[in-house]
């Protein structure tokens, strides 16, 4: 069998060889995730190094810091600062921890490495940069933190 030309091609006597052409996505890749408030927001795949799922007593509380750190993870012998990136960005409920887990994005710029808990992560989805639109509801502490916003389902 293994010394069957036909074996190692893939292809059969009965069978042409066929192509599938694949559609290009449009846009970038962008994780999309929900924070406490309910809103949704997306992060550029490139600037994302993973997603945890971290259970609460894994990230160590650190005592006189601001209230938007929930503390340190160690990941893999690496120590990342975890923040509740909804309180960042203005919510004043803070991220539950009295979960099983919480959703961690980590990201890293120039080798520092910030964990961004959040309440849900949605999935990857490619979202055209073309569609996105300037809210002018946005709160001041966001504004500097936002490129847009993409009207999600509307034809």
């Amino acid at each position: 069998m293994v010394g069957n030309p036909d074996f190692l091609t893939g292809r059969g006597y009965d069978q042409a060889p066929e192509f599938q052409e694949l559609e290009s996505p449009e846009g970038e890749l962008h994780l999309r995730f929900y924070v406490t408030s309910g809103e949704e927001f997306a992060l550029p795949a490139t600037g994302i190094r993973e997603v945890i799922s971290s259970p609460p007593d894994r990230i160590t509380p650190i005592p006189n810091v601001s209230p938007l750190l929930l503390g340190t993870l160690n990941v893999r012998g690496r120590v990342i600062w975890v923040a509740d990136l909804g309180q960042f960005l203005g919510d004043s409920t803070p991220l539950s921890t009295d979960r099983p887990e919480i959703s961690v994005i980590a990201i890293e710029d120039q080798d520092a490495m910030l964990g961004l808990a959040v309440d849900r992560i949605v999935g990857m989805d490619w979202l055209d940069i073309e569609e996105v639109q300037i809210s002018a509801n946005v709160p001041e502490l966001m504004a500097p933190f936002l490129r847009g916003e993409w009207l999600m389902g509307q034809a």
